[in-house]
């Protein structure tokens, strides 16, 4: 079969199970064909695929088809122009979190020197980027499991900022043993779905993320008030607080927060102008 056949079946297949169908297809291509860049894609659409290219990429798109997510198929994913090594075990990074990683760059763009708390290493997608987007910055980065450490300090390596880094695995702030260290900013994207949605997720997210990465209690808010709490011991005067939210938890986040006594409390929205970021600065 040729790239464009195989785009225009694979790409009805999947209009079930994907919000992109013909991207889906597109990095699987990608992948098979030896991680060729999308250009080679849309200029090669009559080329015959050999037969190892074929099963390698019917292989791929049964399990996109049996709804595992085409991140962890293809094992990367792009965020803030980087190219991010991902699988399972950590969560696939989301455009939504580029909101909260650019506002952070935008509020440190003219400090002389900024060190950086960011409690959830994931895949490294919010440690990363702010390392190599913020010049003179030094980042720790924790997270309770062994996977997001893994995959963090290689995407680190890949990105070429690991030497501004120190990957720590940490229950939150359990493992910071200089308890009289402080930082400019501790950024956080936790687990913030509600314990009784965890079952209403869509299939590629709830059978293959991690569980750990997702549920945030009952009501979803359970790491913003420990964090929020325990974070005024460990931020400089006028330190940042930075988060990203549900679509429905800004003035929840914004109230526990004020609570805690943090002032100068905003919140931006994503592309889809949904409340997704709150800020909050420590007296």
């Amino acid at each position: 079969m040729t790239i464009r056949d195989i785009i225009i079946k694979y790409s009805e297949e999947l209009k079930e199970i994907s919000d992109t169908p013909r991207l889906d297809v597109e990095l699987i291509l990608q992948k098979s064909l030896g991680d060729v860049d999308r250009i080679y894609i849309h200029i090669n659409l009559n080329k015959e695929l050999s037969n190892d290219e074929y099963n390698l990429f019917l292989s791929m798109i049964k399990d996109r088809i049996n709804g595992r997510p085409v991140a962890y198929i293809v094992g990367n994913r792009e965020f803030m122009g980087l190219d991010f090594f991902v699988k399972e075990g950590v969560l696939i990074p989301r455009p939504d979190t580029e909101v909260l990683v650019e506002e952070i760059i935008e509020l440190c763009k003219n400090k002389d020197k900024v060190e950086i708390l960011d409690i959830g290493t994931g895949s490294g997608a919010i440690t990363v980027s702010l390392a190599k987007y913020i010049e003179k910055s030094t980042i720790k980065s924790l997270d309770i499991s062994d996977i997001p450490l893994e995959v963090g300090k290689k995407n680190a390596i890949n990105n070429g900022v690991d030497n501004k880094i120190e990957f720590i695995k940490s229950d939150l702030f359990s493992s910071i043993e200089d308890k009289n260290i402080k930082f400019d900013v501790i950024v956080s994207n936790p687990p913030y779905i509600p314990k009784k949605d965890m079952e209403t997720l869509h299939t590629q997210v709830k059978d293959y993320e991690p569980y750990n990465a997702l549920e945030g209690g009952i009501d979803g808010l359970n790491f913003y008030r420990d964090i929020t709490e325990q974070s005024k011991c460990y931020l400089k005067e006028n330190g940042i607080l930075a988060y990203e939210v549900g679509h429905d938890q800004a003035k929840d986040v914004s109230d526990i927060m004020k609570d805690n006594g943090y002032t100068k409390i905003y919140t931006k929205k994503d592309i889809q102008g949904i409340d997704r970021v709150v800020i909050g600065f420590k007296i």
